[in-house]
């Protein structure tokens, strides 16, 4: 065999492989999903009069914004179908998770109606914004009936940087206006400390453990050349849970994984959720994205939660 053959039957050999572990994930997937009922009790704070579980499903993966490249994007895009995202929300719910967090994607509004047939119990969190594209505030919720809102921290911290915080601000007052709970996510926590420093009315914080529009903010600073993509620093997540600490509401951390990043050391998901529950305040969460096609990354994160989030 030559090498040029004996490199195709190897790579031949791979896809075959893989397919063959995607399709054993599926399946296992699926007959976890079963009757919507939580198998595990996480433990949980109030958000308002809800009861909200430590651990919260997140919807990155499910939109394919992966934060490592255009095939990974592809990749998950590909495998969350409206069939495989309903059956990864009620593995979430039977591993413990009573919440997802969510963008209102047409896939998502047809999936959350599947989910709530089979688990009536399942919260979900919409992340929206005042110039989202997928509609108005009441547009939204007549389609998605969320608990509560949250304003995109990318827009958030767009808003601030050209001076117009108060569309931010204009956008928790509409959503109480709704009767729901509303809340503000950021990537930069000087906007966090600012907000909380104003005593605005929201009910809560969505905090990302990595300041990814620093550069964006700091247009000038020479540090940018040094990454590919967005900046993941390990030294960030210290900053932001100490704004955590200091404000008195509660606060959703995410991106405590570093989108993935953290996986990429033996230990490094466990020390993850082991500083993230070690460093917020009891009152708060951490939003994690969970990609299934490979291992039960549900059932797993519930367990870091159960260990150190007690």
């Amino acid at each position: 065999m030559t090498k040029a053959e004996n490199n195709k039957s190897n790579r031949r050999e791979f896809l075959v492989a893989a397919s063959a572990t995607t399709l054993l994930a599926n399946s296992q997937l699926k007959s976890m999903a079963g009757t919507g009922s939580a198998a595990v009790s996480l433990p949980s704070i109030k958000l308002g009069d809800y009861s909200v579980t430590r651990l919260i499903a997140g919807f990155n993966p499910i939109g394919g914004y992966s934060y490592l490249g255009p095939h990974m994007n592809a990749h998950m895009k590909e495998y969350f179908t409206v069939e495989n995202t309903t059956d990864f929300l009620l593995r979430c719910y039977e591993a413990g998770m009573n919440t997802q967090q969510f963008d209102p994607t047409p896939l998502m509004i047809e999936v959350l109606k599947k989910v709530r047939e089979r688990a009536p119990r399942m919260q979900f969190l919409c992340l929206h914004s005042a110039t989202s594209r997928w509609g108005t505030i009441p547009a939204v919720i007549k389609a998605s009936s969320p608990f509560a809102m949250s304003h995109h921290g990318g827009v958030t911290d767009t808003l601030f940087r050209e001076g117009k915080q108060e569309q931010v601000h204009d956008y928790v007052k509409a959503v109480h206006d709704q009767g729901l709970l509303a809340g503000i996510s950021a990537h930069n926590p000087d906007n966090i400390k600012r907000i909380a420093d104003a005593g605005w009315e929201n009910d809560f914080f969505m905090t990302c453990f990595h300041y990814l529009t620093r550069y964006n903010d700091h247009p000038d600073d020479k540090d940018k050349d040094k990454y590919f993509g967005k900046p993941f620093s390990k030294a960030e997540p210290e900053t932001m849970t100490r704004i955590m600490r200091e404000v008195d509401k509660p606060c959703l951390g995410f991106k405590i994984l570093a989108a993935g990043r953290a996986g990429f050391s033996r230990n490094g998901v466990e020390e993850a959720f082991k500083f993230a529950f070690e460093n917020i305040k009891k009152t708060d969460a951490v939003i994690v994205g969970m990609y299934p096609r490979f291992k039960d990354e549900m059932t797993e994160n519930a367990g870091w939660a159960a260990k150190y989030g007690s």
